[in-house]
């Protein structure tokens, strides 16, 4: 990923806070030397040095993907910028927030690990409802997929939030993005805004 350095963001606890907060990410491999991706929920461990997804065992990224260096990338709220709200000159361009992730991968068949895997997913994702489904399948279910173990050798995150604009400038673009209903990321520039003063 392009890092200018006044949108790289280095701090690790945020990195991580962020992709916890937008776990759904893609999956991107080599399958007969083209690139390949799959859009899939992923699992951080706890020392944040794992993640884990599982993959239809029917998906041909699976075929090649044992040991090959995968990209995985998250994406935050996004959205075009006008110049037109800037004071002085000034360039259309979109602010958006990411995370890629490289790792080396590991294909997982053991029924307990999927198990723990599916349950995991389950858990986070049902949590918040008042009912929560709670898993009650079929042990044959999981000979459907397979599990991956992708263990993380760098992480790169940008945050491209107007940092380089002037001070009056972004929060004339945060007041312009909630106009146009973009709150998520007005919400999240207004958050990097006031950790960076």
């Amino acid at each position: 990923m392009y890092l200018p350095k006044h949108f790289e963001i280095t701090n690790s606890d945020e990195i991580f806070a962020f992709v916890e907060a937008n776990a759904f990410g893609q999956l991107i491999s080599q399958v007969e030397h083209r690139l390949f991706s799959s859009h899939v929920p992923f699992l951080l461990s706890n020392e944040r040095t794992v993640l884990f997804a599982h993959l239809a065992k029917a998906n041909p990224q699976l075929a090649e993907i044992e040991q090959q260096e995968v990209l995985i990338t998250f994406d935050g709220p996004h959205d075009y910028i006008s110049p037109s709200w800037y004071t002085g000159p000034g360039v259309p361009t979109w602010n958006y927030q990411a995370v890629h992730i490289y790792g080396r991968c590991k294909v997982l068949n053991d029924a307990e690990k999927l198990k723990d895997i599916v349950e995991c997913l389950t858990k986070k994702y049902e949590s918040g409802f008042d009912a929560p489904w709670r898993p009650a399948y079929k042990e044959a279910m999981l000979g459907a997929i397979a599990g991956l173990e992708i263990q993380i050798t760098e992480v790169q995150c940008k945050y491209k939030l107007s940092q380089n604009r002037q001070e009056n400038e972004q929060i004339r673009i945060i007041e312009n993005l909630k106009k146009t209903g973009s709150v998520q990321l007005a919400e999240a520039m207004e958050l990097h805004f006031k950790q960076s003063k």
